[in-house]
């Protein structure tokens, strides 16, 4: 299982992992969220980000189905290690925790969970404003993220143990219960799109939760201070399939 688990690893770094400039600097950078990113104009390897017919975020109150996607989870405490750079805060799972999702019989491994502010995904034009991004893999690759989003209220523990971990710098170990920052009744927006950020590999197996967890202002207000403005223009959604939870 350990050698499955570092295999999926790896190819979803392959597919996942923006071309980086020779001084190690990011070449590609966020907008205001509204207006077209063009990032195909940095690098012919970011072509598929304007190319695409299936990119990723959508806004994702116009569905054309409805129905309970069957999603499970194996969450709970884990372990983990600050990956943080510019417009960037991610935590990067220890491998061999047993953590994962298995949605419609697929098993898909958790690799890291990262952020973005305001969240990426719409619901009829409404950005909340902060967002988890948990990314996971099959073993053969496939990639599957399980987004939730956060409105203010109370201060989530979850949160509070990554906050921590972020002030000690890259690197610092962290633990936390990822159960905290994942709505226990949980339902999703189901759909396919792309990774957010470049090279916008398509093929990603989206799920997004209907309801939002809570946040402070001030958790929020550190992470925005941490990311700034970090959320992608909304794509088209075309003829795709979106399913929305059953109301």
């Amino acid at each position: 299982m350990k050698m499955k688990y570092l295999a999926c690893t790896a190819m979803a770094v392959m597919i996942a992992a923006p071309v980086i400039a020779a001084d190690g600097a990011k070449n590609w950078h966020f907008g205001d969220g509204v207006t077209d990113e063009r990032w195909s104009l940095i690098s012919s390897d970011y072509a598929m980000c304007d190319a695409g017919l299936n990119q990723s975020p959508i806004d994702l109150g116009t569905p054309n189905a409805r129905g309970n996607v069957e999603l499970s989870t194996s969450y709970g405490k884990a372990a983990g290690n600050m990956a943080l750079g510019e417009e960037k805060v991610q935590v990067d799972f220890a491998a061999g925790q047993g953590l994962g999702m298995n949605s419609g019989g697929m098993a898909f491994n958790l690799l890291q969970v990262h952020f973005h502010t305001p969240a990426e995904h719409a619901i009829k034009g409404e950005r909340l404003p902060l967002v988890a991004h948990f990314v996971h893999a099959t073993d053969d690759g496939r990639l599957g993220v399980l987004g939730v989003m956060f409105k203010q209220g109370a201060a989530n523990k979850g949160l509070t143990d990554i906050l921590a971990a972020h002030a000690g710098g890259n690197g610092t170990a962290v633990s936390f219960d990822i159960n905290t920052m994942v709505p226990k009744d949980l339902r999703v927006y189901r759909y396919m799109g792309s990774l957010t950020t470049p090279p916008c590999s398509e093929g990603v197996n989206w799920h997004v939760a209907n309801q939002p967890i809570e946040a402070s202002s001030d958790q929020i207000a550190a992470l925005r201070g941490a990311l700034g403005e970090s959320a992608r223009s909304l794509q088209p959604q075309g003829s795709r399939l979106i399913v929305a939870p059953t109301e």
